[in-house]
């Protein structure tokens, strides 16, 4: 397989996790919180979503040698650095890699009210990672 075949592989996955956490981004507050359930699921898919842009990073800059990143954060600013996505977003993708950290890391200092809030203000990130991407893999 090409690189481009497993970059849409991968991407494929990601728009899987974004329809579950669409769902969970449906549901009002109070019934989101009051079911663990919600939470426990959100965060996995947030993580895993995450996990999968660092996995396309990590992968386009091995496969065009275009450097070494020793953070996930820092797979990003490598992006970037070779027009692969936005400066701008980049900020973005490296605060997203952060999360992905604490919640792997750091797991009791995510709470239910932050995972409301990113599913209902933050899901669109992804959708930028994912559109940058193709246009990048598409050239």
């Amino acid at each position: 397989m090409n690189e481009r075949d497993k970059v849409l592989v991968k991407i494929e996955r990601l728009e899987e996790n974004l329809v579950k956490l669409r769902s969970l981004q449906e549901m009002d507050r109070e019934k989101f919180m009051n079911d663990f359930r919600n939470i426990e699921a959100s965060k996995y898919l947030l993580q895993t979503s995450i996990e999968i842009m660092i996995d396309i990073a990590n992968m386009l800059i091995a496969r065009r040698r275009l450097g070494k990143a020793d953070t996930n954060a820092e797979v990003f600013s490598i992006l970037a650095d070779n027009k692969v996505v936005s400066e701008e977003n980049q900020e973005t993708y490296g605060v997203m890699a952060g999360f992905r950290n604490r919640v792997v890391h750091m797991y009791d200092r995510v709470d239910g009210d932050e995972i409301y809030d990113i599913l209902q203000n933050n899901l669109e990130d992804f959708r930028g990672f994912i559109e940058e991407i193709i246009k990048f893999i598409n050239k």
